[in-house]
């Protein structure tokens, strides 16, 4: 029987984050087949109705190009969330683009800032800071991976390209990296421990440990088994049988 706590991987895990690309593939279809353009309803700062991108804007994106890069990042960060923070997986989510858009908002310059790219950096910096805060090796080693994939997209914190909202970019950083110090909830991950690890360990009863004396010398066989053993030694017995292929040969 598995525990609870345990690691499983469902569908769900999956389909979730490819329904979400699905939806911002779908937008860019309506605005390609019939010639239309959402921009307008992207995060304008700032302005009453540049608030309704807080909720359309991560669907929308400028071009092929910018839906791309967007795409599989994505989905390899939001499947990590659903599979290894099932417990919390939707608080981060919608809370997360809410507040992203909030602060792009807030403190974003006066244009149109489309795109997903700000909820990325919010998972991107989520998985990160809460893997090593979480002091637990699985979680630890995720978020190297992170680091290792999409570590290089600091550079996109800071206005180095003026066609790039990185207002948007750092708002889902100083987000994620916020979540992950107020989400306290533990992962669904069974911390195990070792046997000398646990509280009712007993260090007498253990065979390993038996196997030394007071001083720390190996001896071949514990003590108890070395003075109870009382078994008759084992005999070896050899039965010799004639190669009949070979002809006999007289002496």
């Amino acid at each position: 029987m598995k525990s609870k706590n345990e690691l499983q991987f469902s569908t769900k895990d999956l389909m979730y984050p490819l329904l979400f690309l699905l939806m911002i593939v779908f937008v860019f279809w309506l605005e390609s087949r019939f010639n239309l353009n959402f921009n307008r309803f992207g995060i304008y700062p700032r302005k009453i109705e540049g608030l309704r991108g807080i909720l359309f804007g991560p669907f929308i994106h400028g071009d092929s190009s910018h839906l791309f890069n967007n795409s599989i990042p994505l989905v390899v960060l939001s499947t990590a969330l659903f599979y290894f923070y099932k417990n919390i997986r939707w608080k981060v989510l919608f809370l997360g683009i809410l507040l992203t858009g909030i602060l792009t908002w807030i403190i974003g310059r006066p244009s149109l800032h489309i795109g997903a790219s700000g909820v990325i950096y919010m998972l991107t910096a989520f998985l990160m800071f809460k893997g090593i805060f979480s002091k637990q090796y699985q979680l630890t080693a995720l978020s190297f991976i992170v680091i290792f994939l999409y570590g290089g997209f600091i550079w996109y914190l800071f206005p180095i390209d003026p066609k790039i909202s990185w207002e948007g970019h750092l708002s889902g950083f100083l987000v994620g990296f916020v979540f992950a110090l107020v989400f306290k909830n533990p992962p669904l991950l069974e911390n195990k421990k070792y046997a000398w690890e646990q509280e009712d360990f007993n260090p007498e009863e253990d065979p390993f440990l038996q196997q030394f004396d007071e001083d720390g010398n190996f001896i071949e066989k514990p003590k108890e088994i070395t003075e109870v053993d009382d078994s008759p030694p084992f005999t070896i017995r050899y039965i010799i049988k004639k190669d009949k292929s070979k002809p006999n040969k007289d002496l």
